[in-house]
């Protein structure tokens, strides 16, 4: 699988949020966490005391209105439906389009793998340390809604 959609950013972006690869149902909708369960712009929404974007423009508007980039770790891979776990024969996204127009001063990964994804293949090239959070999945059911905005809360003092 090859990903499907470019990055979100632009040159007031001043952190970066990182996935892995897109799942099922964000490729079916082209855009980033897609799937209705996963709690990612609930999150973010409730992090800025704002309303959860709905649309496709809605979502880009919002990050950028927070300086906010969005994009993920791997640029292609074999995957197993949705599963992080699944995922073989990664190769990683090039982050310098990002890096070099924007004054990204943190970078934070959503969930364990795409942060280990992080830092076994872009560590070396960016030299950024990367922070973790956690998962936005609805596979990380143990993170109720508040425990994830109560954790994703330092993405606010970064921007």
């Amino acid at each position: 699988m090859i990903h499907p959609f470019e990055p979100v950013f632009d040159q007031n972006s001043r952190i970066l949020i990182l996935g892995t690869f897109p799942s099922v149902k964000s490729r079916e909708q082209q855009f980033y966490y897609g799937h209705p369960q996963n709690r990612f712009w609930k999150v973010l929404a409730a992090v800025y005391k704002d309303a959860p974007p709905k649309t496709v423009p809605e979502k880009k508007a919002f990050l950028l209105k927070y300086n906010t980039a969005l994009w993920d770790v791997i640029s292609s891979c074999e995957i197993t439906g949705s599963a992080d776990a699944s995922i073989k024969n990664a190769v990683p996204n090039d982050l310098s389009k990002i890096l070099g127009a924007a004054h990204i001063s943190r970078i934070f990964c959503n969930g364990t793998k795409a942060f280990d994804l992080y830092n076994k293949y872009l560590l070396p090239k960016t030299e950024i340390q990367a922070e973790k959070l956690p998962s936005t999945s609805p596979a990380n059911a143990a993170w109720t809604l508040e425990k994830l905005t109560a954790a994703w809360q330092v993405i606010s003092l970064a921007t």
